[in-house]
């Protein structure tokens, strides 16, 4: 599993932080917004979702006996999906192009999208990629390792609008808590961080 592209904004912005744990002072703003990107990499990491729109590539040995789950969600589009053979060469199964969808503010996933080979489940979380009726997946003889590959699309929308309230009061209570204890290591965080989180905390099938 490998970040492709990194959202480009954080779901809370230094000023909310400085206005929630009432901070005068914009001096230290640079050290908010490491906290931020920390939390939220904290919190998505213990949520396995993805925030703000972002694109993930999840490399498989083989191809699925059933089908493909994608860590991280929600899922708002597949982009590709490739394979390898044991000469190395790659073979693409599924192309589209990054579409308007992905960094809409109100993601309605469509349940029937997909091709004549695939069908993409946009409501399942984790969400999920098979074969369509009546079709195998290739025959080639794949190389031993990182033979398959899926890149997609995952998060809420591209604007922190979109992210859940709880997340966003998540963050800032790390921020806070962080700003009371500097000593803090950067992997720590306060019980009720992941008692705001968990509810919505995805468990694997």
């Amino acid at each position: 599993m490998r970040l492709v592209t990194a959202p480009t904004v954080e779901p809370v912005t230094a000023a909310e932080v400085r206005l929630h744990t009432r901070i005068d002072s914009s001096a230290e703003d640079a050290v908010l917004n490491v906290w931020i990107a920390t939390a939220r990499r904290l919190a998505e990491d213990f949520q396995r979702r993805a925030y703000i729109t972002q694109t993930w590539e999840c490399g498989f040995d083989a191809f699925p006996a059933s089908m493909f789950w994608l860590p991280r969600c929600p899922l708002r589009q597949v982009l590709q999906i490739s394979y390898f053979d044991v000469d190395n060469d790659e073979t693409i199964l599924y192309y589209t192009h990054l579409n308007d969808e992905t960094t809409s503010t109100t993601p309605e996933p469509d349940p029937s999208v997909g091709t004549d080979d695939f069908w993409i489940d946009l409501y399942a979380e984790p969400g999920r990629v098979s074969l369509a009726y009546e079709t195998t997946w290739p025959t080639a003889t794949l190389r031993p390792i990182d033979a398959v590959r899926v890149r997609y699309v995952a998060g809420y929308g591209a604007t922190s609008a979109t992210v859940p309230a709880a997340v966003r009061d998540a963050i800032m209570l790390y921020c806070a808590w962080r700003y009371e204890n500097r000593t803090a290591e950067a992997g720590e965080a306060p019980e009720q961080f992941y008692n705001l989180l968990n509810p919505e905390r995805i468990c694997w099938p």
